[in-house]
């Protein structure tokens, strides 16, 4: 499969949105994402406080607590980054924006950092959803489980 003329992470990728380890879905203590309700994907269990745009798109959504984004991509994707498991709850402590609605991102650009000894110490998961939300509009979909680096690692690869 040859995409001559496309630049590395263009269309056909998703980066790891942190530095840290890819787990299946399935792994997320979140019966939303580990049963796949809100689309399929990959979690980050991170290592760093850093999170980038895993994708080139539009940022479609910033949740007022700061802790999810949601992306859509030139080629009609919508993704979400969930960051932390319930941290909705937090309302905002222990996340720092760096987008806001309308912004352009480039994979491997910062979207928000968030302060992972806070989420540990509140007893928060940290594991960072990346999902897909319109799996219709993609021909095939496979995910890359393993050790991340956080705008680097092909994390998702798929076909429209």
């Amino acid at each position: 499969m040859f995409h001559f003329g496309r630049k590395k992470n263009e269309s056909t990728q998703f980066v790891a949105t942190q530095t840290g380890k890819a787990v299946p879905l399935s792994e997320v203590p979140d019966e939303a994402f580990a049963q796949k309700m809100l689309g399929d994907g990959v979690a980050i269990l991170p290592s760093e406080d850093v999170v980038v745009s895993p994708v080139d798109g539009e940022i479609v959504e910033v949740l007022d607590s700061l802790h999810a984004y949601g992306i859509h991509t030139k080629d009609g994707l919508d993704i979400l980054v969930h960051i932390g498991i319930n941290t909705v709850e937090l309302k905002g402590e222990g996340f720092r924006a760096f987008v806001k609605v309308g912004d352009k991102v480039k994979a491997g650009d910062k979207l928000a950092e968030v302060n992972l000894k806070l989420l540990e110490e509140k007893g928060f998961p940290s594991y960072t959803p990346i999902i897909l939300t319109n799996m219709d509009a993609v021909k095939s979909f496979e995910t890359s489980i393993g050790d991340t680096k956080a705008g680097e690692t092909v994390v998702i690869t798929y076909q429209i």
